[in-house]
């Protein structure tokens, strides 16, 4: 009976729905080809790959690559560095941002509007890169762990959209009734605030630690010592700075041979370095699209 009483579709329509799952599918295989190509390559040989043998699937398979990748200790101790920045970098990012965003999304708060346009401003304009440089160095962080973690602790946009979310979610009679029930503030943030927050928590936790995990420049400026050096100023030593020894022109074969397992490297790196962000988004996705709505929805 509903199959009677449903409205058909027109054939403008079906021809409408037929041109977007087209276009969505031409943008699946833009953005899958590559991510196949570089998890292939990561297990073929390095024969394989530098003679462009490797399309879809591995040829040759090995794990010459990841082994490489594993025994080097270099790269292990940037894998451990960028593990310690990214866990503790984002619990004080979170932390922060929720101690920040949800007085200002309480209206008896107050010069909560100062506040706002004082976070607003820091957005539009700042000091450049030699005051922030200073500013670390007269601070005593330069070729600390903290000079990774704490100059970026608070990110504004995440405070904006953290408060937009507590205005939307929690309502200021949800609060007063807590309190009259004798509930404090610190116990309505636990109990009440944070369970309902579940969403934008996700959201922050994932855009901090995608942060964290891809820091590059802080690093290259403010650490000297190699063992502070996250994996991406490793990456960078080994892919970027890695020239070929001049002995070995005289060797053809052992330079093809080297410049294999040096391609052959680079993707096993560059599988090694996402999966951990890889790991962590199906944890958060099922709040992550409902987070970004609600807090980006209304000012």
């Amino acid at each position: 009976m509903f199959r009677r009483n449903a409205i058909r579709e027109s054939s403008s329509d079906r021809l409408f729905l037929l041109g977007v799952y087209a276009f969505l599918a031409i943008v699946l295989v833009v953005v899958l080809f590559p991510l196949l190509y570089i998890l292939s390559s990561s297990f073929s040989s390095p024969q394989a790959v530098i003679s462009g043998k490797v399309w879809l699937f591995p040829v040759d398979v090995t794990l010459a690559g990841y082994t490489a990748i594993f025994n080097n200790p270099q790269i292990m101790v940037g894998y451990m560095n960028s593990l310690i920045y990214t866990v503790s970098g984002t619990l004080i990012n979170v932390v922060m941002t929720v101690m920040l965003a949800y007085p200002l999304a309480r209206r008896t708060f107050h010069g909560r509007g100062i506040i706002m346009v004082i976070l607003v401003i820091t957005m539009m304009f700042e000091g450049g890169l030699i005051p922030y440089y200073l500013l670390v160095k007269n601070l005593h962080l330069l070729d600390t762990r903290w000079a990774m973690i704490l100059p970026g602790a608070l990110a504004v946009f995440q405070v904006i959209v953290a408060r937009t979310f507590f205005q939307t979610t929690i309502p200021d009679e949800l609060s007063e009734a807590a309190s009259l029930d004798g509930c404090s503030d610190l116990r309505f943030i636990f109990s009440v605030v944070l369970p309902l927050s579940k969403p934008i928590l996700a959201v922050m936790t994932l855009m901090y630690a995608v942060g964290h995990w891809n820091a590059y420049f802080d690093a290259l400026i403010f650490l000297k010592s190699a063992e502070l050096f996250p994996l991406q100023i490793v990456l960078r030593n080994i892919l970027i700075l890695n020239t070929i020894d001049p002995t070995m022109m005289m060797n053809a074969d052992r330079m093809l041979a080297q410049q294999g397992l040096k391609d052959l490297l680079k993707y096993s790196l560059i599988v090694v370095a996402s999966a951990p962000v890889l790991m962590i988004y199906p944890f958060v996705q099922r709040h992550f699209v409902k987070g970004v709505m609600i807090g980006s929805l209304k000012g």
